[in-house]
């Protein structure tokens, strides 16, 4: 090498080995500065990325909080939803339970002006007849949710006759005048016998006796003012006691005739829906 390069110059003129040691250093230091300018803008590109990477980093970590938060928002919003339904529902069914309260309470009510108008309307019975009630011609009761006007058959007709007797007559007729003037009520006269058994040509058992004297009853009202649209018959014969037959007492109780008021059935609750129901 040391051969080469002094053979080498010992071909080239100094002044020409001079400038190209010039130019030689002159590249070397060149390069030097350009190294030392690509390791300091490589040291600023590595500062960069690196704050970049804490930027990123930071970006990243705020991201994943608000992605937490985001989650947890829409949980809160699913929950709201979720009890907003509930709270919708339950309205809804609060709703139906009031409605359905109201309903019964319109039933009740209606049912306790139904119940007061029976009640003045038995008083009113009561007060119509309170001379006939005082004097024991009859009685004036509630059986089996109907008013009746009860009157004992040994008053009205002689023992096994369907035929009224005198005192009969004037105590049906004082009782139809007062029925008579009672608006908007229409009236079944019911027959009931003792057990004690009958069987002659007119009345073959208790059933015949029963009906003939109830359906003279009907007769003597509808001669003395009752409107024949508004009266029916019935028999019952010994079949409906009010008490046992054990006794003289207690079978003169079971021979009777009944005057029952008849129900109105249109006040009656579910009518409305039967009559539905039957068209």
């Amino acid at each position: 090498m040391v051969v080469w390069m002094v053979a080498l110059l010992g071909c080239v003129p100094k002044g020409k080995y001079l400038e190209l040691e010039q130019q030689l250093a002159t590249t070397k230091a060149d390069l030097t500065a350009q190294v030392e300018e690509r390791d300091v803008t490589i040291a600023s590109l590595r500062g960069d990325i690196a704050k970049l990477e804490g930027e990123k980093k930071r970006l990243e970590e705020s991201i994943a909080g608000k992605e937490k938060l985001l989650a947890e928002k829409e949980s809160q919003l699913s929950d709201m939803r979720e009890k907003n339904a509930k709270m919708l529902k339950d309205k809804g069914a609060l709703a139906g339970e009031i409605d359905a309260m109201k309903l019964a309470l319109a039933e009740l009510q209606a049912r306790k002006a139904q119940a007061d108008a029976r009640l003045k309307d038995f008083q009113d019975l009561l007060a119509r007849f309170k001379k006939l009630i005082d004097s024991g011609t009859l009685q004036v009761k509630i059986v089996d949710g109907r008013m009746v006007v009860a009157m004992a058959t040994d008053v009205l007709f002689a023992s096994g006759s369907a035929t009224l007797s005198k005192e009969g007559k004037e105590a049906l007729t004082s009782v139809t005048e007062i029925l008579a003037s009672i608006p908007d009520r229409q009236f079944q006269v019911e027959g009931h016998t003792d057990n004690d058994p009958i069987a002659t040509a007119q009345f073959p058992s208790n059933w015949f006796l029963a009906s003939t004297r109830a359906l003279n009853v009907v007769d003597h009202m509808l001669a003395n003012g009752m409107s024949p649209d508004r009266i029916s018959g019935a028999s019952f014969g010994e079949f409906r006691p009010v008490a046992e037959n054990d006794t003289k007492d207690h079978k003169s109780l079971n021979r009777r005739i009944e005057i029952v008021v008849v129900p109105d059935l249109s006040q009656l609750p579910g009518y409305d829906e039967l009559q539905a129901i039957a068209q």
